[in-house]
């Protein structure tokens, strides 16, 4: 037998000690895309109706080795893998209403109110602020930050935010430790620039004052930055498709595309501010399909536009919410963003405070907006009175804090936990997770932090405890869920 050549076995040699390299390669891949060793501990917080449960530790319990579920069990399945939309935060708004209600608390409510909402040991931890620019129905006047007919805004000033608004939102990012993302949304502009040279009723800005407007934004800006109070970005007409008996501007989508590419976005651009975000549509899910195929077909515009926005009543015509609209945007139009910017409960009646279906709203537009591809999500006034205002054309609505001017006391509602089970566990940058459930009794959705921990939300609509099991990966616990609850799983 011929010895083989001394070349031939070094290559044998590098072969072999090639495919053991890679094999370790492999095998620490696996290691590190196995994240959930048999054993990992996991911590469930709920919050139930008719119980005392209220964000409450209720369980730790440990992963095991998952197998096949049988179709007669309850499964949420989270595949860490797979992720998708980066999370931007939770928040709600600081309006005019907020913040004098806020002012007549005593300074121990007060603080109670500001760790409630945006510490994130003591409260829920609220990383988005939304605020109006001048006046909107949850204000205790009509008004604005200029004189009327000042076409040059040379009387512009922020005066009338100084003594309610703007210490309640110092004080708001000081407990957060100013991790907070602030945007600002306008009602309508000016009377004199509409059509109607009326502020509510809806109405239209007039051509001649496209650039005037698009001015005061840059104002805005300037003004409340100069107060310490930076804005990361400003929505271009709140419900603009909707004549309130409030303030209210229309805009048509062609009209909205037509200020951002011509007025607003070179303006903020002109004036070194083209890092603020730019948000379109701030008006519910039933025509958001229109308003993006309509501006973001338009190179020109689309390029100053950072997403879109959108709120929740499009129930008012009898319908359910259009929760697909969202997905079919993002399908559409990846590389745009989505934040929900509004949504509470209508109708005020102090009887129904503690009203479980307020709450279960909230749970399932979180849920169902987020596994859509939604990035950030904030609610309406933080806190309203004991009568849902002050609104000065009375559209009473809720919040989920009331304060109770009479007595003194806070009133918190079931919705301010169901929010708090996703902005307390889940927190800036971190990445959504697929997520599926196998009943419709359930509904789920996941997120990676940035410091590797996992947060899966479940959510039971059903009048029945159930038990299902949560699959990670490969792992698997079993965890019980009340009737009416929701719960967080930290891993």
């Amino acid at each position: 037998m011929k010895s083989r050549p001394i070349y031939f076995l070094s290559l044998v040699c590098l072969l072999s000690i090639s495919c053991i390299e890679k094999q370790k390669k492999v095998n620490i891949e696996n290691e590190i895309s196995d994240p959930l060793p048999i054993g990992k501990k996991l911590t469930v917080y709920t919050t139930a109706d008719s119980t005392d449960l209220r964000l409450t530790q209720t369980n730790s319990l440990f992963f095991s080795e998952g197998k096949q579920p049988l179709e007669t069990e309850i499964s949420v399945f989270v595949e860490p893998q797979k992720t998708f939309q980066t999370f931007i935060g939770i928040g709600g708004a600081i309006t005019d209403a907020s913040a004098e209600v806020f002012a007549k608390l005593n300074s121990a409510k007060q603080k109670e109110l500001l760790d409630a909402y945006y510490d994130t040991d003591k409260g829920v931890g609220y990383t988005l602020l939304r605020t109006p620019i001048h006046s909107s129905d949850f204000s205790s006047e009509t008004f604005t930050y200029i004189q009327e007919n000042d076409t040059t805004l040379s009387t512009f000033s922020i005066e009338h935010d100084r003594q309610y608004r703007l210490p309640m939102i110092k004080r708001a990012m000081q407990t957060a430790k100013d991790s907070m993302l602030i945007y600002a949304s306008p009602w309508s502009p000016p009377a004199f620039m509409k059509d109607t040279k009326n502020m509510l009723q809806g109405g239209v800005l007039m051509p001649e004052f496209f650039q005037p407007w698009a001015n005061y934004y840059v104002k805005f800006i300037q003004a409340y930055e100069k107060e310490d109070i930076p804005i990361w970005g400003v929505t271009v007409q709140n419900e603009p498709m909707a004549k309130q008996t409030w303030e209210s501007c229309i805009y048509t989508a062609e009209a909205e595309r037509d200020f951002i590419k011509n007025h607003l976005g070179p303006t903020l651009e002109k004036e070194g501010l083209g890092n603020k975000k730019i948000v379109v549509w701030d008006h519910n899910r039933d025509l958001m399909n229109h308003r993006a195929n309509i501006i973001y077909s338009d190179s020109e515009a689309a390029k100053y536009v950072w997403g879109m926005g959108f709120h929740w009543y499009e129930n008012w015509s009898g319908g359910e919410p259009m929760f697909e609209n969202v997905g079919m945007v993002k399908e559409a139009y990846p590389d745009k963003q989505l934040m929900f910017t509004e949504g509470c409960n209508e109708r005020f009646d102090s009887s129904k405070y503690q009203y479980w279906p307020n709450a279960e709203r909230y749970g399932k537009s979180m849920i169902n907006d987020f596994n859509n591809g939604t990035a950030g999500w904030t609610d309406w006034n933080i806190l309203l009175d004991q009568n849902g205002g002050p609104n000065h054309l009375g559209n009473f609505c809720f919040a989920p804090v009331h304060a109770d001017l009479d007595t003194g006391e806070l009133i918190f509602t079931p919705a301010y936990y169901y929010i708090g089970h996703f902005s307390k566990f889940v927190r800036p940058q971190a990445k959504r997770v697929s997520t599926s459930v196998s009943r419709s009794s359930l509904l789920s959705t996941s997120f990676l932090n940035e410091d590797g921990s996992l947060v899966t939300i479940v959510m039971n609509q059903s009048n029945k405890k159930l038990t299902y099991n949560l699959f990670v990966g490969a792992r698997k616990a079993m965890i019980d869920i009340p009737p009416h609850a929701i719960q967080t799983i930290k891993y």
